[in-house]
């Protein structure tokens, strides 16, 4: 739809039935009951480009329902590693893995897997927003009517409800036809966090979200990250260590190819186990 179509929008609330019907129509694509503890797991990666390494045997387990921060300085491979959770390194020229990424004890690479199943359940969120060219509240339910998760007046209850959530319903209700390009960089941000929650992520992957934001706004975002765990698994990759500290319970650290160490955010930042994480820290590497 181009921005200048005509949107059909409604003045009426959402009724409770409409908001328990997208619940469970959400629920009802998820994996049945008991789950392992652990959302994902990798299992001795190795990744590159062009034959050369970028990450070497990377063992970590990511804890369901929580929130955990990728540190390291620029070039150590921790956005490679996120970008590998949900397989958007796959089609990068030159691209090399080994070893294994499980998500629910399933290989990402399993035979069967459906790519665009598997990116519904594992979103992302990138470091400047990348709203599609059509309306904002076609932007929202992009994704939804794609998996085919809602239709017709379902729509508009995602519509409402996902900009509610991100703190952007109030700014936009009235133009929800308008270009999301007229939007500010801190909302058109707010709008792409809507539209990858739209679909009911089980993971949801974050590189560097608020770093072209203004304080006021990464705040904002802070504050709603913390929101969604634990009924959302959050990996967000920081150069901001003080937000490491402030939205995160787990953190992975990693240095010149090799994930140091990974723990508690506590701990890590306050009794770290290695001598370079110590270093980093505290603000004493570089």
């Amino acid at each position: 739809m181009a921005d200048g179509d005509a949107i059909e929008t409604r003045n009426d609330p959402v009724t409770t039935s409409e908001h328990s019907g997208i619940d469970e129509t959400l629920k009802s694509l998820d994996p049945d009951a008991a789950r392992p503890v652990h959302v994902m797991e990798s299992v001795h990666l190795n990744l590159g480009f062009s034959g050369r390494t970028v990450l070497a045997d990377v063992n970590v387990s990511l804890k369901r329902g929580s929130i955990t921060a990728l540190i390291g300085p620029t070039g150590s491979g921790k956005s490679t590693f996120l970008r590998t959770l949900n397989r958007m390194n796959d089609r990068v020229p030159g691209f090399t893995r080994s070893g294994e990424v499980l998500f629910d004890d399933t290989s990402l690479w399993g035979q069967g897997v459906d790519l665009l199943t598997l990116r519904r359940r594992i979103g992302m969120l990138f470091q400047r927003p990348n709203p599609f060219p059509m309306s904002i509240k076609d932007n929202v339910v992009a994704g939804v009517k794609a998996h085919r998760i809602a239709k017709g007046k379902q729509l508009d209850v995602v519509c409402e409800r996902r900009l509610t959530e991100v703190g952007l319903w109030d700014a936009v209700k009235d133009r929800l036809n308008d270009s999301p390009f007229r939007l500010s960089g801190g909302q058109q941000q707010l709008l792409c966090l809507a539209r990858a929650l739209a679909v009911g992520p089980e993971v949801l992957l974050l590189d560097e979200p608020t770093s072209a934001l203004d304080p006021v706004t990464t705040e904002s975002i802070e504050a709603l990250l913390k929101t969604l765990a634990p009924a959302l698994t959050l990996i967000v990759v920081t150069h901001n260590l003080g937000q490491a500290m402030r939205v995160s319970h787990h953190t992975m650290f990693f240095y010149q190819g090799q994930l140091m160490e990974h723990g508690e955010t506590e701990d890590l930042f306050n009794r770290p186990q290695h001598p370079d994480t110590e270093r980093y820290v505290t603000g004493r590497m570089g």
